[in-house]
């Protein structure tokens, strides 16, 4: 693991990292902020996934979250959106698929089955790298994203609650395989035939749970989004929560648009939402 830069911040420490990834097969790149409290013992640890475009950067500098984690004791670990650098011919042709937008899967399709599996890289190698390097809890564990990291939280927590004890999300794709953002994603990923869809839809998955996420989800959804009615498809989720029985709190927010001006009016809310399950006993 390489050190990139580090920068104190809010009497913690932001710093960017570099490291070769053997689930990716490519070097990764990933922030983390520690807080304070960090210097006198494991802390909880709270993944943010970022949005089609984004980068690793782009949550810690604009959405003003390390102050609101300081005052928390709670650290903040921030993934790259996708592989870097692959070779794979057009991968940078789309601003909504290949480079920025890895849609935290596993590809299945060639030829990025080779190096885009952000789903297992989060779940699993990253996760483990920041357990082993930094002093964060393994058992205090939670989740949250914006837009397409949104749906990659809601995916990630419902398929593995023993992992993530607590989710949350910014205007998230709830139905992908119902919006053009992620029909785009899911049929050159997985494939046209939609079988593997189901397992990286967060409203088919929580139709299809033997029992709710153990905690409530919340989700804030500005109405002034222009992408509300076409990708995100919040009711799409929220009916099936009712159907499940599942604990949602889904705001929506007159006038805010998807930006991080939104993202930062509420980060505080989302920090305070994961402080109360990830600090309670249990």
């Amino acid at each position: 693991m390489e050190l990139v830069s580090e920068h104190a911040c809010f009497g913690g420490t932001q710093g960017f990292y570099r490291h070769t990834s053997a689930e990716i097969g490519l070097p990764m790149r990933f922030s983390v902020f520690q807080p304070p409290q960090a210097r006198l013992g494991a802390v909880p640890v709270l993944f943010f996934l970022a949005g089609l475009t984004c980068t690793e950067e782009t949550f810690m500098v604009k959405a003003g979250a390390q102050r609101y984690a300081a005052q928390h004791g709670i650290m903040l670990v921030t993934p790259d959106t996708s592989p870097r650098d692959t070779g794979i011919e057009g991968v940078g042709d789309s601003w909504d698929f290949g480079n920025g937008a890895g849609f935290y899967l596993d590809a299945t399709q060639a030829p990025w089955a080779a190096h885009f599996r952000m789903y297992s890289y989060v779940l699993h190698e990253l996760r483990q790298t920041i357990v082993r390097e930094f002093p964060a809890r393994a058992d205090r564990i939670g989740i949250f994203g914006h837009s397409m990291g949104g749906h990659g939280a809601l995916v990630l927590a419902l398929r593995n609650p023993d992992v993530y004890r607590s989710v949350s999300a910014f205007a998230p794709i709830t139905a992908p395989s119902l919006c053009p953002w992620g029909q785009k994603a899911f049929n050159n990923y997985l494939g046209a035939g939609q079988a593997g869809w189901r397992d990286y839809d967060a409203t088919q998955l929580m139709l299809g749970l033997s029992k709710p996420f153990p905690q409530e989800i919340l989700i804030d959804q500005g109405l002034g989004d222009k992408f509300l009615a076409e990708q995100l498809l919040p009711e799409q989720f929220e009916a099936a929560c009712a159907q499940a029985g599942q604990r949602l709190t889904l705001r929506r927010h007159a006038a805010y648009d998807h930006g991080y001006y939104f993202i930062s009016t509420l980060t505080e809310d989302h920090l305070a939402f994961h402080h109360k399950i990830l600090s309670a006993e249990s």
